[in-house]
């Protein structure tokens, strides 16, 4: 694949949790074109085989694991079989994470008409207690337990470098999903406590926030069956003064920024918003 830039991590062994998605799958294979072995984690196993594949032909070194970034000792597992595979985490990308319908609103905007009950609708009254529980563990327990599993050797070795991926909506909730919003606000702050945390001990925490880039989960929202933008990709677009969506590889070269101790080595607590200027623009 073709990189803005390349650092060497021939000796670094890499892991990405939800590698096998669409922006973290991009990620990895940055990685590993910048010769770091690297490992996919995903729930999936052939999601993250079809990232190593990928990785693989291009002539680098991949393993794809399946990992439930929620159950710790399927990640101690996961850790296990990476180490004696690759060798002991160098890099670990905390990609894991997303969203659930249950825990969204249907409107923007709660008026006194949708008060009473109405099944075709989902209020702020409405949101599911479990849903919102599975959204913040997915996206903020899916950051830290990974983060205490891969960060031991790291510590053991007093090197190491963690870049988890949070969202524009930490800087910025956006309307309907108040619990997504809220829990990738939980990992903005927990990227800074932990860069505080391990600072002593030769570990980096930073995190990428991107802004819209379309994925398998929100592409059916933003993107009408005729390839048109619906009402509210509309609404992004005309809100993001760079005027499109992002693509994958436009996360690449912020990433490897971050891991290149040569380049980034006194960047650490640091949230990077890379979202064509979406969170600073007020509308006017």
């Amino acid at each position: 694949m073709e990189l803005p830039f390349k650092i060497d991590l021939s000796d670094k062994t890499a892991v990405v949790t939800g590698g096998g998605g669409v922006l973290c799958s991009v990620l990895a294979r940055a990685l590993a074109a910048c010769g770091a072995k690297t490992a996919i984690l995903d729930i999936k196993k052939e999601a993250a085989d079809k990232t190593a594949e990928m990785i693989r032909a291009d002539g680098g070194t991949a393993i794809g694991v399946q990992c439930n970034v929620l159950q710790k000792e399927n990640i101690i597992k996961a850790e296990k079989i990476i180490s004696e595979k690759l060798g002991k985490c160098d890099i670990l990308i905390n990609g894991a994470g997303g969203n659930h319908a249950k825990g969204t609103t249907t409107k923007e905007y709660l008026y006194k008409e949708d008060i009473k009950d109405n099944p075709d609708i989902t209020t702020f009254f409405d949101l599911d207690p479990e849903s919102i529980n599975f959204i913040f563990k997915f996206n903020f327990l899916g950051t830290l337990l990974p983060s205490q599993i891969f960060s031991k050797p790291m510590a053991e070795k007093s090197c190491g470098t963690i870049v988890n991926v949070s969202s524009m909506n930490a800087f910025c909730p956006l309307t309907k999903i108040p619990a997504y919003s809220g829990a990738k606000a939980a990992v903005s702050n927990f990227t800074q406590w932990l860069a505080v945390h391990l600072s002593k001990i030769g570990i980096r925490v930073n995190a990428i926030a991107p802004g819209f880039f379309i994925t398998d989960q929100n592409r059916s929202l933003l993107i009408n069956k005729d390839s048109s933008l619906t009402e509210r990709g509309n609404k992004i677009i005309s809100q993001t003064p760079m005027g499109r969506f992002g693509a994958p590889e436009d996360l690449i070269g912020t990433l490897l920024w971050l891991i290149d101790n040569r380049a980034a080595g006194f960047v650490n607590g640091i949230v990077v918003p890379v979202d064509g200027a979406f969170s600073s623009y007020s509308g006017v």
